[in-house]
């Protein structure tokens, strides 16, 4: 871990963010929104733990003075260094652990996994989890758990391979309770799952409020991701569980839930959140920085903008593309965004699958732009194609530009666009094409959908609203903590003779 802590300001509240894959180290929407929040309150002091893949990563954005670290929490670098514990202590730890994994599997021992897990943590941090699950003694654990004829799982025959496997990426994902918690102020987490993990040891600890805003909701994500993943039933079944349970335990413990939209807001309330603890803030962006975008361009283009990942399909824009241009021979796709690393194979595929549809010649990755507002600029309609969302700023920013869009209907997106854009099915190219060929062959239209767009925006998701409602948030977290503590410090002891 890395990174370092600024002295606070006296006076100044003190906010931890809780990140993972995103701000400082990368780019994308969630990271604009942190920094969205960071530089509208110069006022507030701001710390963050990071969660990261190797922690090597460069801090790719610019902190201002009032952000102190990151600390970098390391998911996929070389293992901790220690030795796991010997004799008694090792029995203790893997009895928690056995506990841990009996909840992630049998549904009538959930209630033993907030136990269990923050017992894990005081290991985390002792140093000696890590080495333990690397231990034989941890697999044999899993493997006799597995073997119960009383757990469905069995069924499935699970084997040593299996174990192993599960029980690698289990330790990788609790590494995050090695992570010093927030001992002061407020712990924000702008995600759920693993990032989460420091802010419930924080309020477990030290009574830290944990506020949890979820732009697109981690445990669904996690089951589309695990779908198609290469693991065997019984290991996604342990992860999944495992996701599934942390999240529950997450919205159990937040101080207030702030979802990006509605949508998110029913996955958190048949979660377990608590509906009166829940408050939907939208995305914001500021429509000067993202004026009208002037002339559209001459040959019919669709343009589309973010990171090139599975989770925003470009390979069912690629086929709606393919018939766009059955109807229009003339039409472009230009799709604009970096490419994380580790997904430069998905990148890959979609330009073959282009190639493959004879598009290679219409289809053109242009990687990063320096001006994303150029990316909306360059399209006659603005395109976003993605299976999972929270309230896209790509989607938001095309809009306060004038551009009209066509966007799949997940998370958000029907919030954000209003009657102001056409919103289609998920992974359905014969619905994206028609809808984009509709706008391509009527200006007129395209031209009120955006100016109704720019207005909705101008309305309803503007970033001083956004700043200000979280602002208010933190000191209203703030003030209830201390006056929780104010409430349950006892008094002191009256002197006697």
């Amino acid at each position: 871990m890395a990174g370092s802590l600024s002295p606070p300001r006296p006076g100044a509240p003190q906010v931890t963010l809780l990140t993972e894959g995103t701000y400082p180290h990368s780019h994308g929407g969630v990271s604009v929104w942190c920094d969205q929040l960071v530089r509208g309150m110069p006022d507030v002091d701001f710390r963050i733990t990071a969660v990261t893949g190797t922690g090597r990563e460069p801090v790719v954005w610019e902190l201002p003075p009032h952000v102190s670290g990151p600390v970098s929490v390391p998911m996929w670098g070389p293992p901790p260094a220690g030795r796991p514990p010997r004799g008694a202590r090792l029995r203790r730890l893997m009895d928690v652990y056995e506990r841990f994994l009996t909840a992630l599997l049998d549904p009538s021992a959930e209630a033993a996994f907030g136990p269990a897990l923050y017992e894990l943590a005081r290991a985390a941090r002792d140093g000696v989890l890590a080495p333990a699950l690397r231990t034989d003694r941890a697999v044999c654990v899993l493997v006799d758990i597995w073997t119960r004829r009383d757990l469905p799982v069995s069924a499935a025959r699970p084997t040593v391979h299996d174990a192993l496997t599960a029980t690698d990426l289990l330790e990788h994902a609790l590494r995050p309770l090695a992570a010093a918690p927030p001992a002061d102020g407020v712990a924000h987490a702008v995600s759920g799952g693993i990032a989460a993990l420091p802010g419930l040891v924080g309020a477990r600890e030290h009574g830290v409020p944990l506020l949890l805003t979820e732009h697109g909701v981690y445990l669904r994500e996690r089951y589309l991701g695990y779908r198609t993943g290469p693991y065997t039933w019984p290991v996604k079944a342990l992860l999944l569980g495992f996701f599934r349970l942390l999240a529950e335990e997450t919205y159990r413990v937040a101080a207030l839930v702030t979802p990006g939209n509605r949508y998110n807001r029913l996955w958190e309330e048949r979660g377990g959140a608590d509906p009166a603890l829940i408050r939907t803030v939208y995305n914001g962006v500021d429509p000067a920085a993202f004026p009208p975008a002037g002339p559209e361009p001459t040959l019919p283009t669709l343009s589309w903008a973010g990171r090139v990942d599975p989770i925003k399909d470009l390979q069912t824009l690629i086929r709606a593309f393919a018939l766009v241009r059955e109807e229009i021979p003339q039409a472009r796709l230009r799709l604009f965004g970096g490419t994380p690393r580790g997904g430069e194979a998905y990148r890959e595929g979609c330009e073959a699958l282009a190639a493959e549809l004879g598009q290679g010649d219409a289809v053109r990755f242009e990687g990063r732009v320096d001006d994303i507002r150029d990316a909306y600029a360059a399209g006659n309609v603005v395109m976003l194609s993605s299976i999972s969302e929270g309230f896209p700023f790509t989607l938001i920013e095309a809009m306060s530009c004038g551009r009209a869009t066509v966007s799949t209907d997940v998370g958000g997106v029907r919030e954000a666009v209003g009657g102001c854009g056409l919103v289609v099915p998920p992974r359905e190219p014969e619905a994206m094409a028609r809808a984009a060929l509709e706008l391509l062959r009527d200006p007129q239209r395209r031209a009120a959908l955006g100016d109704g767009a720019r207005l909705r925006v101008i309305e309803q998701f503007t970033l001083r609203q956004t700043v200000d409602t979280f602002r208010s948030v933190y000191l209203e977290l703030a003030l209830g903590a201390r006056q929780s503590l104010t409430v349950s410090r006892p008094a002191p002891a009256e002197a006697t003779a």
